[in-house]
């Protein structure tokens, strides 16, 4: 014969399930209540997410680099073309093409040559040299077959995007939206132009040591916002700024670059987009940029540090909208 506890037999283990059960219904109903309220958005955020169709490709860029490159959205809508900073990657644009951007313009991102999926060539030609920038872009918009994108540049995406207009001209791409850009990258920039947000982090992020290269991209990359990013968002960045070789963000500094020819030559329309708390590429390059370019309007953040589409992309979305429509 089965003896049971006493606790059982006295009706005192069915009382505490009998409290649980009555705990979890009224939990229940209060979650279906709370998710009925929300069920548009959540609804309409989910369907986004899984209907946003995502292709990748493989471009041939200068030198036979392979670029590895994504495009989302809507392929028959005005084209942007993301170009991330130093040691970033495509990741870094997930707010724009994850968002409701993608509902109506034909989205491209992709990681610079040496930086996440795409090839990362040894020798410091492939990154020092002026031309191999340019023909990636180039590439990308020929090989992808592109109608006058956007051009969206992100810090050193700055760089870039002043590279392929001095080899390419103006005559491909309908306008330049330059986000926290660096133009200028000499000496007399740093602390004038360039803060030290990068210039702190540049020893032991380019150092042949990998316990410095830990520290240095911690400390850059939780000095890229005025407020820290959310835990899961900073450790995602972390991860896809780590993956960056040493020497290959050693090479990118050592250029010596002054855009002004390009800015004050400029016919497409520009929109400068700049953090007012930026560290690392100072207010004062968007200026520059700005006294330089004729044709550029400013889009000023205030409370914002170094990477305003990830701080506050509801606006920047909104902004990036109208001037792709503008110019589109």
């Amino acid at each position: 014969m089965t003896r049971w506890p006493a606790r059982i037999l006295t009706g005192r283990r069915t009382k505490f399930r009998s409290e649980n059960f009555n705990a979890s219904v009224a939990l229940f109903q209060r979650s279906r209540q709370h998710l009925l309220q929300r069920k548009p958005a959540i609804i309409a955020a989910a369907i986004r997410k899984w209907s946003i169709k995502m292709k990748i490709h493989t471009v041939v860029g200068g030198g036979r680099v392979k670029l590895h490159v994504r495009e989302w959205g809507n392929a028959d809508g005005p084209t942007v073309l993301f170009i991330h900073g130093w040691s970033q990657n495509h990741l870094c644009w997930r707010k724009q093409y994850e968002s409701e951007l993608a509902d109506t313009y034909h989205l491209v991102a992709f990681d610079l040559r040496g930086h996440g999926m795409s090839e990362a060539p040894e020798a410091r030609e492939h990154y020092t040299e002026p031309q191999p920038w340019a023909d990636d872009i180039a590439a990308i918009i020929d090989q992808l077959g592109l109608k006058h994108p956007v051009l969206v540049g992100w810090s050193y995406g700055g760089f870039v995007i002043c590279d392929y207009i001095r080899a390419y001209g103006q005559d491909a791409i309908a306008g330049i939206n330059f986000v926290s850009a660096a133009v200028t990258l000499s000496r007399a920039a740093f602390g004038a132009l360039i803060g030290p947000g990068f210039l702190n982090h540049v020893p032991g992020a380019t150092a042949d040591d990998l316990p410095s290269n830990i520290q240095a991209i911690r400390a850059f990359v939780h000095g890229c916002t005025a407020r820290p990013l959310p835990p899961d968002d900073y450790a995602i960045a972390l991860c896809w700024n780590i993956v960056v070789s040493a020497k290959i963000r050693a090479a990118l500094v050592t250029r010596v670059i002054d855009s002004e020819d390009i800015l004050s030559t400029l016919a497409r329309p520009v929109l400068m987009t700049h953090g007012l708390s930026d560290t690392v590429i100072l207010p004062a390059m968007g200026h520059q940029i700005l006294e330089q370019c004729r044709a550029s309007t400013a889009s000023w953040y205030p409370e914002t540090g170094h990477a305003p589409f990830l701080e506050n992309p509801l606006r920047f979305n909104r902004e990036l909208a109208e001037f792709a429509r503008k110019v589109a």
